[in-house]
């Protein structure tokens, strides 16, 4: 059974994690995907584009890693660039246009915090799709599916509903970057781990998020399929449920669930 955080932390990273398009294949039907922010370039970091959910149409937006050194290169290790987050602004968008509802996938350590993405005007980027996704006249489900690091994860995370899966972990900054700044020592990083509140469980509990998707039963892992089957579901009967509410309703709502924070 896996208890200790530090050892949640190594599953949250691990890569034969499924990935975000592995659940826009498995989960979803029909995904036709969209490229570009029309401002600068294609970052393959975010994906996203239209699928079918039960027969219905919705947005879906994630933080893609790859699975080896050329994938991950690639996908800059999944930290997005300014634009990836304005794509994902741009798909967000023409959801409400569309009346479609928003599923962001979340996978990252963060943003890319090289020079060119400060230049480009990253923490505005961030910054604007938290504001604009306060306000989306849509149902939004954010779900993190790996490691939801800092900043990078908020600007897709501000939805109606938060969830985690059971190996994965949510943070303002990594173990080993806490390590650092509370000890100056980033060795402690499995000791940080266990301090910093970072596991789906431990956010439950503190109310964080809404629900954590297990990832295992009486301690044995759950198959890749079990898994999945369990996401659809979920994801599911929580989209209807809030496709139920009006818009006034659904804003008042999500305003508060950050506000209490």
């Amino acid at each position: 059974m896996i208890e200790a955080a530090h050892e949640i932390v190594e599953l949250a990273r691990s890569k034969d994690r499924l990935t975000a398009l592995d659940y826009f294949e498995h989960v979803f039907s029909d995904f036709q995907e969209f490229h570009g922010d029309r401002l600068y370039a294609d970052d393959e970091a975010v994906v996203g584009g239209v699928a079918s959910l039960d027969g219905k149409p919705v947005t879906v937006i994630g933080i893609q890693k790859g699975r080896n050194l050329p994938e991950n290169l690639r996908r800059n290790f999944g930290a997005p660039h300014p634009e990836g987050y304005r794509k994902a602004l741009r798909l967000m968008k023409q959801a409400e246009k569309f009346q479609r509802p928003v599923i962001t996938l979340i996978n990252t350590a963060g943003a890319y915090c090289g020079v060119g993405a400060e230049e480009r005007g990253e923490g505005e980027a961030i910054a604007r799709n938290l504001l604009e996704m306060s306000d989306l006249k849509v149902p939004i489900l954010a779900i993190i599916i790996g490691e939801g690091g800092s900043g990078g994860a908020l600007a897709l995370a501000l939805g109606d509903e938060v969830w985690m899966m059971e190996h994965s972990i949510y943070a303002i900054l990594s173990p080993e970057g806490f390590a650092s700044i509370l000890w100056k020592d980033g060795s402690r990083a499995k000791e940080a781990a266990g301090l910093m509140k970072i596991t789906a469980q431990e956010l439950h509990k503190l109310g964080v998020i809404e629900k954590v998707i297990p990832e295992t039963i009486d301690g044995e892992l759950l198959s890749k399929e079990t898994v999945i089957a369990e996401m659809r579901s979920a994801i599911t009967k929580k989209i209807a449920a809030l496709a139920q509410k009006n818009i006034d309703q659904l804003l008042a709502e999500r305003y508060q669930r950050f506000r209490k924070f």
